[in-house]
Formats: structure tokens, sequence, C-alpha cells
């Protein structure tokens, strides 16, 4: 357990994961805070989650969607369990794909001449999620710091 927990934490001290983690966490915070907390013109938990159930959304999903999108994106900009929080992300996005997005084609409604959004910004979270879970937390995580403690206790 304490190896694996281990390779899930470990990370290389590099830039690039700190920009993917800021970016990923900018973008999608905001996003979370409408679905949780009805900030930025959203219709907070309730709101939300009543939304989601009445799409046909199971209400345990719903719930994982609110939870992931607010308080997920504070532990990637935090760097704790970047990987796993990634992995959400990544299943999170591909599945707003399959379930809505794949009918409107690849690109957003810039100019609304098309019935939907398209799923080219989920594309893009997608990859940068991805580097995420390849790279780790990189400089300044959380990930980092416990994965440089686990070092030091074992030498």
């Amino acid at each position: 357990m304490k190896a694996l927990l281990q390779q899930t934490l470990a990370t290389e001290i590099n830039i690039t994961s700190l920009v993917l983690r800021l970016t990923l966490a900018i973008v999608l915070w905001p996003h979370g805070a409408q679905l949780f907390l009805g900030s930025f013109g959203g219709h907070g938990f309730q709101g939300s989650m009543g939304y989601f159930t009445s799409t046909g959304l199971p209400w345990i999903i719903a719930f994982l969607v609110i939870f992931l999108l607010f308080f997920g994106t504070i532990f990637i900009l935090l760097g704790l369990g970047t990987r796993l929080f990634a992995i959400a992300f990544v299943l999170l996005f591909l599945g707003m794909i399959v379930n809505v997005h794949l009918p409107n084609g690849f690109f957003m409604n810039w100019f609304g001449n098309q019935k939907g959004e398209g799923f080219e910004y989920h594309l893009l979270l997608i990859g940068v999620a991805t580097g995420l879970i390849i790279s780790g937390g990189g400089k300044f995580s959380l990930d980092l710091l416990i994965s440089k403690n686990f070092k030091k206790s074992n030498s």
C-alpha cells in the first residue's frame, strides 16, 4: 500500500506541471463554484443537483460532478493527489463528450449558429489533465513534499 501511494505521489520538480495545475484549477474552479455555491450566476448545490438529476443523471454521479469541480480543483491547485484527481477529470470530460457534446461536432458554438456546444474545450482539458497524470504535481505541490518525506524515511 505504501509503495502504491509513493508511486501515485511521485513527481519531478518541474514548472510545466505547476502551469498545468494552475491552468486546470483556474479554468474549472469557477464552474465548481457555480455548481456548489451558486457563485458567478450559478444555481448552487440544490439547484445543480436538481438540474442534473432531471436530465436522468443518477444522483451519485451528479454529486460527484459537483464535488469534483469544486473540491477536486482545489486539490489540483494544491498539488495533492494530483494524478488521482486528473484521472477523475479525464473521466468526467470523456463522459461529457460521449453523453452530451459529441452529436454537436468538434467546434464550440462561438457564433450561435449550431444547436449546441462541440467538444473541443473538453478535449483541451483532457489533454491538460493527461499531462498531469503523466508528470504528477510538479514544483510547489504537496505531492512533491510528501514524496520527499517518503524518500527520507526510506533512506
